[in-house]
């Protein structure tokens, strides 16, 4: 299911991790040439995706949301 990017935080590690309007998070790496996201490594580019859909597998499980 997909659903809307309405924010970020870092992980532990310093990774971002898009907060989906649904409660789930999803890292959004930019690590080519697997995974090409090069608008999460700068402010301007994550704020530009807000509002953007992403496919989120943990709906598709009915997981319970994440906690920060």
């Amino acid at each position: 299911m997909k659903q809307v990017i309405c924010g970020y935080h870092q992980d532990e590690e310093n990774h971002w991790v898009a907060q989906l309007a649904c409660g789930h998070f999803q890292h959004v790496r930019h690590n080519p040439p697997f995974i090409n996201r090069p608008w999460v490594i700068s402010l301007e580019g994550r704020q530009g995706m807000l509002g953007h859909l992403l496919q989120c597998k943990k709906c598709d499980e009915s997981a319970p949301k994440d906690k920060l």
